[in-house]
């Protein structure tokens, strides 16, 4: 069977589907845009198992992704050449001698490390240790809360840098909190961490209560405003916090994205998740006149084999972000054209009809619990699938632009009699019923339908026994 997919668009998740590059931080350098993330594994035990790797894209074609290799290996660093610790999410800038500086951070030091390199797409070099003047590392003196997830900004001669671990219940973690450093060797304290986001335990009566920091800070500047996105205390989304000054005065304004949909009531109730959420992490970029926020989804049924999603977002003059949904078409400028073959692995959503449960993980290792996965081991291109198409199980694809569709197939695999049921809205009645049977390897299987023209979504759900796998459905 020869399916190949054949639209020049930009997707999600916009990397191949046999990659998994989580905690996505973007940022545009010359004509291309970069993302540095952590590296997770297929069928990943822990998370961030991999080196640093890069990928980038001309901001002229967002569908066009470049992979730049191995950036950072995690023995590089003279503190982890026995490789026991793992890369966790890094940010980057460039300094004001033209160099680009990585920040990052290992699982078990509390510090944040720093490389250079003269190229925005590495190889990466270790370069120091972010410290006092008397030589203490941030985050492991005597007194110190540890850092976390750096995320940094260059103004003239100062480096911002943001950090911090915020637990549930931990009353030993305050929150977000801000170092300035020296931008002449963006190593040097010049002004000790100060705290801008409340943690869960420091959050009531300050406007971030039930969405308090958690993790995942990234900062950019839009405009004259400071703009502070993070991972809140309920890990699924990505807030935002906005000020006049990069140290001080962060006011609380909103989910920017959340990688189970819950906030958005544009197509159902806005407190039910239509996908399995898990942490998340990301940050804003802006590529030519517009914006995108970055972020991540969990596949594969666990934590621990994310993926990076985008989707554009709009920015108004005093910074303002409302919430988008998730969709399959992200950085496309435009829905996707609705036909020929469209792969499963871009599903947006995937929830079943009994339990949309709102994070992965409470109920996850069921083969009743649908899941994007695929074959084969980490690093090898096998492509993406969803299994666990148990009976009521429904995938959710977003936008298409369908003109005179007036056919469907299906490619599915595994134990299963029933048929996929084809809807242009959620619950919808269906437009195509395409019936599947027992088989051991992939196999089409065809049927008529009624699609109406124009732009749509596509939920296709699942009704019959067992739990067959589905590779893909062709639009004809």
């Amino acid at each position: 069977m020869n399916l190949s997919f054949n639209q020049k668009k930009a997707l999600n998740p916009y990397l191949p589907s046999w990659e998994y590059v989580p905690d996505g931080e973007p940022h545009v350098f010359g004509d291309r845009v970069y993302v540095y993330g952590s590296h997770d594994f297929f069928n990943g035990w822990v998370f961030c198992l991999g080196d640093y790797v890069c990928w980038s894209a001309p901001l002229s074609d967002l569908s066009d992704w470049r992979y730049e290799g191995v950036i950072y290996k995690r023995t590089d660093d003279p503190i982890n050449e026995d490789g026991r610790m793992v890369l966790y999410a890094p940010d980057i800038c460039q300094g004001p001698d033209g160099r680009y500086y990585l920040y990052y951070f290992y699982d078990k030091r509390s510090c944040i490390n720093v490389a250079v390199s003269d190229k925005p797409e590495g190889p990466f070099v270790f370069y120091g240790r972010v410290r006092d003047d008397e030589g203490g590392l941030i985050g492991e003196r005597y007194g110190d809360e540890p850092y976390f997830d750096p995320a940094v900004l260059v103004e003239g001669n100062y480096v911002y840098l943001y950090g911090g671990f915020c637990g549930q219940g931990d009353k030993s973690r305050t929150g977000c909190m801000v170092t300035v450093l020296d931008a002449r060797d963006m190593l040097t304290v010049i002004e000790e961490p100060a705290f801008v986001i409340p943690g869960n335990c420091y959050s009531k009566g300050t406007g971030y209560e039930g969405h308090a920091f958690f993790e995942a800070p990234s900062i950019r500047k839009i405009g004259k405003k400071y703009v502070l996105v993070y991972s809140s205390e309920r890990m699924c989304e990505l807030c935002y916090a906005v000020s006049d000054s990069p140290d001080e005065d962060f006011e609380y304004k909103g989910c920017i994205v959340c990688n189970n949909d819950t906030g958005i009531d544009s197509y159902k109730p806005a407190d039910v998740p239509t996908a399995y959420g898990g942490n998340n992490h990301g940050g804003l970029v802006q590529i030519g006149d517009d914006w995108y926020i970055f972020y991540h989804r969990q596949t594969n049924g666990t934590w621990y084999s994310r993926q990076g999603c985008a989707e554009r977002v709009s920015v108004s003059e005093d910074a303002l972000i409302p919430q988008v949904e998730m969709t399959s078409c992200g950085l496309s400028d435009s829905p996707l054209e609705g036909k020929g073959f469209i792969p499963a692995y871009i599903a947006c959503n995937l929830f079943t009809e009994k339990n949309m449960f709102p994070m992965v993980g409470m109920g996850a290792g069921s083969s009743s619990i649908p899941k994007i996965t695929q074959d084969g081991r980490d690093g090898d291109e096998e492509p993406g699938y969803i299994a666990g198409f148990s009976d009521g199980v429904t995938a959710g694809f977003k936008y298409f632009e369908l003109k005179g569709v007036k056919k469907v197939s299906v490619i599915s695999r595994g134990y299963g009699n029933g048929r996929f049921d084809f809807a242009t809205e959620m619950g919808g009645k269906p437009v195509a019923s395409v019936p599947v049977s027992n088989t051991n390897f992939w196999e089409m299987t065809s049927a008529e339908g009624k699609f109406p023209d124009g732009t749509f979504p596509i939920y296709i759900t699942y009704r019959g026994d067992s739990a067959p796998s589905l590779l893909g459905f062709v639009l004809e």
